[in-house]
């Protein structure tokens, strides 16, 4: 084991390459098919007790070495823990001096008794060792925890590599998808899948990604959500559907976006959103039970409790609480002079609707750190969820807060085809007076809820934000194994 880091990486790669060369003309492949193990690091470790003296064949990373004229102890790195293991030349023989031509980085399969070292750590001792994988380049410099945030979302693999706690991470993520699934499993959802290619985009405010289908010379849309899909689905007789779904949005990056990113959206026929709310609660409380093993979450060094009552205020409500500003009146021109006097940033020809969002989302949102209920906005910015019972110019709608941002929304979906009809008449006038994210005109959809749409509650939620919340990761990017970023110059690709 002769690495330095005093030498160059081409030095590195150089001196890598003549070890592999002296595999191969030992007559060993480098890279063979299979390697049969018999316990993985964890079991050793948690199984000593029955497993002292016994032979056992474990495979891994090398992550350490050290060397000691005729003995040397290393750590192989496996899915589940790491291990030592021990070699003396008297024992390997021959086979000892090959040791020489293995780096930190290759993977090794191993044979032999475990035993605990004078120190007391659980120890592989060997009785030969096999070549699996030569590493060709070196782990980064201290990769006992790499450091460099853009290399580490851009070759995952590394940070995967070097940090236990990112690896931990998304063993969480997983748990938390299928604790979701099971969730709404044993509420008699049915989980289905909908088309990734639209001929319309529609079922949320973005401007979609455009590809081209060939044989059909006709342009086609990644979908920016699945609800107008799902809600086909409830039509045709479906009563509890879901999706767990990759969504695609073309707009900008930062801590909470990724313009490529997982949704789940489920739709219940004879819910309304009070419905949706209780049952929102429950899913969250339930995940992060399964995950953390209490219902608490960690944010900016401190625990929140979903355990507790989650508070609702109604969303024209706590923007006057919060700022003062009056927003009953849905005059424009008055909206955006109100949002000016408090320095609010808004578009010279911002609608209401737009006005109300802003205000809330630069003024109130960002003080929402307890899980909270945001309830009953205006009928302009909602073009999908049904009118309000009770409150003219409102519809049935609320969206989840919690650490500082929007984790859920959801409605009393639209069933009346005549009012939806209506809705996206008025979105079409929308964009034709240059606002990019209005809802398209779906005749197809329309067409269905002709047929008739019961009753029903639905609700989208993002599983990127929802591990943030649950595992206190501070950006998307954190949570999502390989995130969207910009590309890297060519004098980046080869260092």
């Amino acid at each position: 084991m002769t690495d330095h880091i005093h030498d160059t990486s081409a030095e590195l790669l150089e001196h890598r390459r003549h070890k592999l060369d002296q595999w191969r003309a030992a007559g060993v492949n480098p890279y063979p098919h299979e390697f049969a193990r018999t316990h993985q690091a964890g079991a050793i470790l948690e199984g000593f007790a029955a497993l002292e003296g016994r032979m056992v064949r474990a495979a891994g990373r090398i992550v350490s070495w050290r060397a000691h004229g005729k003995s040397t102890f290393f750590h192989i790195l496996d899915g589940t823990a790491q291990i030592q293991c021990y070699a003396k030349a008297d024992v390997l023989g021959d086979l000892y001096a090959r040791l020489d031509w293995l780096d930190l980085g290759d993977f090794i399969g191993v044979e032999g008794e475990v035993f605990k070292t004078r120190t007391g750590e659980i120890t592989i001792n060997l009785k030969s060792f096999t070549l699996l994988s030569k590493s060709l380049r070196p782990l980064p410099e201290k990769w006992h925890g790499l450091t460099d945030t853009e290399l580490r979302y851009r070759r995952r693999y590394l940070d995967l590599i070097s940090n236990e706690d990112v690896r931990e991470l998304f063993r969480k993520r997983t748990r938390i998808v299928s604790a979701v699934r099971a969730f709404l499993d044993n509420l008699g959802f049915m989980e289905v899948e909908t088309p990734v290619l639209q001929p319309l985009y529609g079922g949320a405010a973005a401007r979609p990604f455009i590809t081209h289908h060939n044989a059909l010379d006709t342009d086609l849309y990644l979908r920016i959500a699945d609800e107008l899909y799902l809600k086909r689905l409830i039509v045709g007789g479906f009563e509890r559907v879901y999706e767990v779904c990759k969504d695609f949005r073309n707009e900008g990056i930062d801590r909470d976006h990724n313009p490529e990113f997982t949704m789940v959206e489920c739709y219940a026929a004879y819910w309304d959103y009070r419905d949706v709310m209780k049952m929102l609660r429950d899913l969250y409380i339930h995940v992060t039970t399964e995950v953390n093993g209490i219902p608490e979450i960690p944010f900016d060094g401190q625990s929140i409790d979903l355990s507790q009552p989650w508070p609702e205020y109604p969303l024209l409500d706590i923007i006057r609480e919060r700022t003062g500003v009056d927003l009953t009146n849905t005059d424009p021109v008055r909206a955006r002079a109100e949002a000016k006097r408090i320095h609010v940033e808004i578009p010279d020809n911002a609608s209401y609707g737009k006005v109300v969002d802003e205000i809330f989302s630069q003024r109130v949102q960002p003080d929402l750190v307890a899980p909270t209920f945001i309830t009953d906005y205006p009928e302009e910015i909602s073009p999908l969820a049904k009118k309000h019972r009770s409150k003219p110019g409102l519809v049935e709608r609320f969206e989840l807060f919690m650490c500082r941002k929007e984790l859920g929304n959801a409605f009393t979906e639209l069933n009346d085809p005549i009012d939806q009809r209506a809705r996206f008449m008025a979105m079409a006038e929308a964009a034709r007076r240059g606002e990019e994210e209005a809802h398209q005109l779906d005749e197809d959809f329309l067409l269905a809820l002709e047929h008739g749409m019961p009753p029903t509650g639905g609700l989208g939620f993002g599983i990127d934000r929802m591990v943030m919340a649950i595992t206190g990761a501070p950006s998307i990017r954190e949570v999502i194994l390989f995130p969207t970023l910009r590309p890297e110059r060519a004098a980046e690709k080869d260092s």
